[in-house]
């Protein structure tokens, strides 16, 4: 699966990766056309446990809603492993569970471990040497060269630009894949970043956030290669949900917002539901002629 991450991003310019919370969004992306797919740190904590993204979840976590994500569909799935959960060893084992989960990459932040969303003040950094570290330990632990090792750094919002792309490079020098370059604000200091570094560029491109939300036309026009969409389509779930309850609480029926429901049909086309019916009826029907030979 890493391989066809790496074949989508050939092809895609830049790759579009869509944020999943959860295995049916999932499908829905891949409806949409999205060739990768994303499971953010954020949406783990916000979506499975209630939780804000604070460092509170586990490695566990993660990977149990990766296995359910990639059990379902077979887009390339890049995972969010936070600052990964302790020291090389530690490190180690996230890859190597990540991978078995089903992921085919991660990205490793320079954050210290008590982290903040990349969008809020706050935030405190890890030195490059340390990073670096981290970014070896993964390189080092990875069993299939093909898995991604994404190097993120929230440099630039607490040193500034020129000290994230040194930061950039040293970790680069050390093995990592992609650059994912937090909160920036301009075309300008994309471009200046895929200048500067020879892997792909990722941009993160997450609502109400530090980085105005770029077009991937702009965006290949500065040499990013990866737009990330991390939490757009659960804000939208959310909010609708949200709706929902509330008219129905209010109104004591659901009739109002019945027109922006996904229907019963559009529901089972996605989960392919009549193959699922008919496998069972084959089976079955098997199983009652077995039994009147």
């Amino acid at each position: 699966m890493s391989k066809k991450f790496w074949n989508a991003l050939k092809h895609e310019k830049p790759l579009q990766v869509a944020g999943t919370i959860n295995a049916y969004s999932a499908l829905l992306a891949k409806e949409a056309g999205f060739k990768a797919i994303y499971l953010s740190g954020a949406g783990v904590a916000n979506h499975s446990f209630g939780l804000p993204d604070l460092a509170m979840t586990t490695l566990n976590d993660v990977c149990e809603d990766i296995r359910r994500i990639t059990f379902s569909c077979d887009l390339p799935l890049l995972a969010d492993a936070d600052t990964g959960w302790g020291d090389a060893f530690m490190i180690g084992r996230t890859i190597r569970e990540m991978s078995r989960a089903g992921a085919s990459g991660c990205h490793i932040e320079d954050q210290v471990s008590d982290k903040r969303c990349g969008h809020r003040p706050g935030k405190m950094l890890v030195s490059t040497e340390e990073m670096q570290d981290r970014i070896k330990a993964a390189v080092d632990a990875r069993q299939d060269d093909s898995f991604a090792i994404i190097a993120r750094t929230d440099a630039h919002g607490v040193e500034g630009q020129s000290a994230a792309i040194e930061r950039a490079q040293s970790y680069v020098e050390v093995g990592a894949d992609i650059v994912f370059a937090e909160a920036l604000n301009t075309l300008n200091e994309y471009q200046q970043f895929t200048s500067s570094i020879n892997v792909p560029v990722l941009a993160n491109l997450t609502e109400f956030g530090m980085t105005p939300l770029f077009t991937a036309k702009e965006l290949a026009g500065v040499g990013v290669r990866i737009a990330l969409y991390p939490l757009s389509a659960s804000r939208a779930m959310s909010s609708a949900a949200e709706k929902v309850y509330r008219e129905i609480k209010n109104k004591g029926t659901q009739k109002g917002v019945i027109d922006k429901m996904q229907t019963r049909s559009e529901l089972y086309e996605t989960l392919g539901y009549e193959e699922y019916e008919e496998k069972l009826d084959g089976l079955y029907n098997d199983n009652k002629h077995e039994k009147n030979l």
